[in-house]
């Protein structure tokens, strides 16, 4: 239920935020900054969850909120640049049509629709593929394994539970 809500208060932030301002270096920073955002909230959860008493829903929780915000992030980029060069996409991004685009692109669908004209939206598109590749598989290891070690934490604390008085089981 967390992560629900924090995927809706994240979308809902991403469409009230006033989000006029140019497409510039410090753009390019700012997403920069949001995928080390990212990291490092997955590797707070990725903590959190080995110590959990239910890791499996911990790292859907995880996923739950992880996630959003780094589609939200690009979705802003692009929003961006399509405002500061209108020419950067096939054609005029809305804030929903940014979040649409970011998916298909993250999801590999590519519907053609909505692509990428510019050197920079181009390089952009690519830059979140590459991202999307280790989110799926770096993340995704990392995910399974927190689950392992917490089952592993579990069980480690059932068998101590199990102990009597004596010493013996």
């Amino acid at each position: 239920m967390r992560s629900l809500l924090s995927a809706a208060l994240l979308v809902t932030v991403y469409y009230l935020l006033p989000l006029d301002s140019a497409f510039t270096t410090s753009t390019v920073l700012g997403l920069a900054a949001g995928i080390v955002a990212v990291a490092l909230l997955l590797s707070w959860q990725i903590r959190k969850i080995s110590l959990s008493q239910r890791p499996e829903l911990r790292a859907m929780e995880a996923l739950g909120t992880t996630l959003p915000l780094y589609l939200l992030l690009f979705a802003t980029t692009y929003y961006l640049m399509e405002q500061s060069a209108s020419d950067s996409f096939s054609e005029p991004l809305s804030r929903s049509d940014a979040l649409y685009f970011t998916v298909t692109v993250f999801s590999t669908v590519g519907f053609g629709d909505i692509s990428p004209r510019s050197e920079p939206a181009r390089l952009l598109a690519t830059g979140q593929m590459t991202m999307n590749l280790l989110l799926i598989g770096v993340a995704a290891r990392l995910l399974v394994s927190a689950v392992e070690r917490g089952r592993t934490h579990q069980d480690a604390s059932a068998d101590e539970g199990e102990i009597d008085g004596t010493g013996t089981r």
